[in-house]
């Protein structure tokens, strides 16, 4: 009987072709909807990993215990070594070394005395060193707002706010007045290179951007790093993966008594982010169910008088003697295979496009007024295990229930009105 109603369904394309397309748009827009939403609300994670905290970071014990304070005395020595050995061990993930500091931004006048001075915060990355990925991972030159990027040593990016706070431009000179590893006074002089914008009030105040090299200088820490950040190289936080990895290090890095031991944590046990990346979830996956829900009442309506419609044909069966069971139950096997059919070609469709706009993102800088680090110039999904088979809800689900309420009426019909019916 199966091949029997897809031969009829095949053959008789008004009752196959509009509910099969019908069902693969509902499907299509409900995998893009999702996708997309799984990548804005990631967006808000990523550019938090991206800035500070990583999907794993590797730092002393004593280091993540004081973390807040950025004790660059508790930092890790040798650390060229250890990223070696993270790579090597873990190949999913790429590796950036980074060493965050405080100090005093001095700015002298013509006669060398000072003119301004301002407090800031400062972060060392890699951004000389050949193939380095720290730029772009921080979107430093979208972000770019005067000047142009560090390429030789002593050269710094400076927040366009903390520039005009100091009175400086690009091409000035600046001393840092702070503290090295080992406790001393650290005096060093940069060129400011550009300014750029971060986006967040608390960090346009007052920061820069340097080299990890000149930091390592100035602050007297050959080799050493205050942080390893690793970062999946798929591009998203997987909680599951992150967590396996951290696991296994610190498994062979039991820290013991050696409160110098290198350690590994997550994004999601860094500070308050483990209750972000449960909000993002939770939130995506809240209004996607309103958007299944909303498409599931579409397709059960359009079930539903697909049924409806039929109804003379119903008529006509009925008076030919077939059993009202066997008529109720082909409507229903023709449902199934329309909402497979539908929901199949509407999960490809919704996955493909998903994937182009996952790939290759929507840029909308042009949108914007300014482009900022902390800000997301490009709009990508985020592809999940459940996006392969959430279509499958509304549209193989509700059209079957659609169907199912439409042939109730089946069960009602009297046969002594079917000829006054058929003759109407």
């Amino acid at each position: 009987m199966i091949r029997f109603l897809l031969k009829g369904l095949l053959r008789d394309k008004s009752r196959s072709r509009i509910p099969v397309i019908v069902v693969a748009i509902g499907v299509m827009l409900t995998i893009m909807l999702h996708a997309y939403i799984k990548g804005v609300m990631g967006d808000i994670v990523e550019m938090n990993a991206r800035f500070s905290d990583g999907h794993v970071k590797v730092m002393t014990k004593v280091y993540a215990d004081n973390i807040s304070q950025m004790p660059n005395d508790l930092a890790l020595l040798e650390s060229d070594e250890l990223t070696g050995q993270l790579e090597k061990d873990f190949p999913d993930m790429e590796w950036a070394q980074r060493i965050r500091f405080g100090g005093l931004i001095d700015v002298p006048d013509e006669n060398g005395d000072t003119k301004t001075q301002g407090p800031t915060m400062g972060l060392g990355l890699s951004l000389l060193a050949p193939g380095t990925r720290e730029p772009e991972r921080l979107n430093l030159m979208k972000s770019l707002l005067r000047g142009k990027m560090p390429s030789q040593k002593g050269e710094i990016l400076i927040s366009e706010e903390f520039s005009e706070k100091l009175a400086v431009n690009p091409g000035d000179r600046v001393t840092l007045i702070g503290s090295t590893m080992n406790g001393s006074m650290a005096i060093y002089n940069f060129i400011i290179s550009g300014t750029i914008s971060f986006g967040t009030e608390v960090l346009d105040r007052g920061t820069i951007i340097a080299d990890i090299g000149d930091v390592r200088d100035a602050l007297d820490m050959p080799d050493a790093s205050g942080e390893i950040l690793g970062f999946l190289k798929t591009g998203f936080y997987n909680e599951e993966a992150a967590l396996l990895d951290a696991e296994k290090f610190n498994a062979s890095h039991r820290p013991g008594t050696d409160e110098f031991a290198p350690v590994m944590n997550t994004l999601s046990e860094q500070g308050s982010m483990g209750q972000y990346v449960n909000l993002s979830n939770n939130l995506a996956n809240y209004i996607a169910a309103v958007f299944v829900f909303a498409m599931s009442l579409v397709l059960w309506n359009a079930g539903l008088l697909g049924g409806l419609r039929r109804y003379g044909e119903v008529g006509v069966r009925l008076a030919m003697g077939e059993e009202k069971r066997h008529v109720y139950m082909t409507l229903i096997y023709e449902s199934v295979m329309i909402g497979l059919a539908g929901s199949a070609a509407g999960t490809v469709f919704g996955l493909f496009f998903s994937w182009l706009v996952q790939k290759y993102g929507i840029d909308i800088s042009g949108l914007l007024k300014s482009t900022s680090i902390m800000m997301p110039t490009v709009l990508r999904t985020h592809i999940t295990k459940l996006d392969f088979y959430l279509g499958f809800i509304p549209g193989l689900l509700s059209t079957v229930i659609g169907t199912m309420l439409s042939g109730i009426g089946i069960y009602r019909r009297q046969t002594a009105r079917l000829f006054k019916e058929l003759e109407a």
